[in-house]
């Protein structure tokens, strides 16, 4: 009996196991690569916000103490901040933290900075310079 071999025209239907495993393991590393670069965006993307409102609060302070040369940083207020605000802001803007609560911003200093519940400066990212989460320098 002629054992039956394929010709060149023919071929094999399908794909080994081998091949289905490695297609399932290249699309659980893209999966894994793009859920772990989502959540850091969504870090990024709240230290940009923060320091969008912290630089508004800081032209806010620049050209209010134009307007006012005699008085001091210490004695700002966000009544008096308020009107310098951009887009005729209604209540002074707070910073929603990595943990989702709203944080305040202190006026009193310059360039002005984000407090936590303690009073004490809030800043995730630990560097003061990197201009996230503060007007950096």
């Amino acid at each position: 009996m002629k054992a039956f071999r394929p010709t060149n025209n023919q071929s094999k239907g399908g794909f080994t196991l081998i091949e289905m495993s490695l297609v399932i393991v290249v699309l659980i590393a893209l999966m894994t690569t793009g859920i772990f670069f989502s959540s850091a965006i969504g870090t990024w993307n709240a230290g940009r916000l923060a320091s969008e409102t912290l630089r508004s609060v800081y032209v806010a302070q620049r050209t209010y103490m134009a307007d006012h040369p005699t008085s001091t940083m210490s004695s700002l207020t966000e009544a008096k901040l308020i009107h310098y605000l951009p887009d005729q802001a209604s209540t002074f803007p707070k910073v929603e933290g990595l943990d989702s609560t709203l944080r305040s911003i202190n006026i009193n200093v310059s360039p002005p900075v984000v407090k936590d519940s303690s009073g004490s400066t809030y800043d995730p990212s630990g560097d003061p310079n990197d201009s996230l989460w503060d007007v950096g320098e």
